[in-house]
C-alpha cells in the first residue's frame, strides 16, 4: 500500500501546469478591441455617408413630386377648360340650329370631337404621369442601386 501512497505524490511533482501570462492575454484583448473599434468607425462612416445620400435623394424626390404634381394639375385644368369650352360652343351651336337634321349633325360632330379630344387628353395625361413617376422614383432608385453596389463590393 505504500506504493499507491507515493505514486500520487510523485505524479503531482512531475506534472507541470501551464502558467497563465496575463500580459499576453491583455495584449491580445487590446488588439482585438482596437480592431473592433476601427471596424466600427468604418461602418459608422459608411452608414453616415449612406444616410446623407439617402436624405438628398428623398429631398430630390419630394421636389420632383411637387413639380410633377404641378404639371399634372396644369394639364388636368387645361383638359377641363378645353372640355368646358367645347361644351359651351356646342350649346351655342345647338341654340342656332334651324332644323332637326342640323341638330343631329351638330350632336354627332360634338360626340365625335369629344371622344377624339378625350382620347388625346388621356394619352397626354398618361404620358405626363408616366414621366412624373419615373422622375419621382429616379433619385431613390439611383441611391439604392449605388448602395447595393457598394455592399456587393464590401
Amino acid at each position: 500500500m505504500s506504493k499507491t501512497a507515493t505514486k500520487p505524490a510523485d505524479f503531482t511533482e512531475t506534472v507541470e501546469f501551464p502558467t497563465f501570462d496575463a500580459s499576453k492575454a491583455t495584449d491580445q484583448f487590446r488588439a482585438f478591441a482596437e480592431k473592433g473599434v476601427e471596424q466600427s468607425k468604418e461602418v459608422y462612416a459608411k452608414l453616415k455617408t449612406g444616410a446623407e445620400s439617402t436624405q438628398k435623394a428623398v429631398e430630390t424626390t419630394f421636389e420632383s413630386a411637387k413639380a410633377a404634381g404641378g404639371d399634372l394639375s396644369l394639364k388636368t385644368i387645361a383638359a377641363l377648360r378645353a372640355n368646358a369650352e367645347l361644351g359651351f360652343s356646342h350649346l351655342e351651336a345647338l341654340v342656332g340650329a334651324k332644323s332637326l337634321s342640323e341638330l343631329i349633325e351638330l350632336q354627332t360632330a360634338f360626340v365625335r370631337k369629344s371622344v377624339e379630344t378625350g382620347v388625346a387628353q388621356a394619352k397626354d395625361l398618361q404620358a405626363a404621369s408616366t414621366k412624373a413617376a419615373e422622375d419621382v422614383a429616379k433619385p431613390l432608385k439611383d441611391v439604392f442601386e449605388k448602395t447595393f453596389k457598394d455592399i456587393k463590393v464590401a
